[in-house]
């Protein structure tokens, strides 16, 4: 997961899961993506059990 510094959102992407969502704090963000991870896997037949997440962040700072 990425800080945008600029829009003040957390953004989540997966290479392995067709995903990106954003939200306004780092632990609403893991939420979001345990509930649609899953949902985004069965709509594309991928099997899922069990389901395991790894999160990492990075935090981008613009200065000026």
């Amino acid at each position: 997961m990425i800080w945008d510094d600029e829009a003040y959102v957390w953004i989540a992407t997966s290479d392995d899961i067709p995903l990106s969502l954003e939200g306004g704090s780092y632990d609403a963000l893991i939420e979001r993506v345990k509930t649609a991870a899953p949902e985004i896997l069965e709509m594309n037949s991928k099997p899922f059990n069990p389901l395991r997440l790894r999160f990492t962040s990075d935090r981008l700072v613009a200065n000026g």
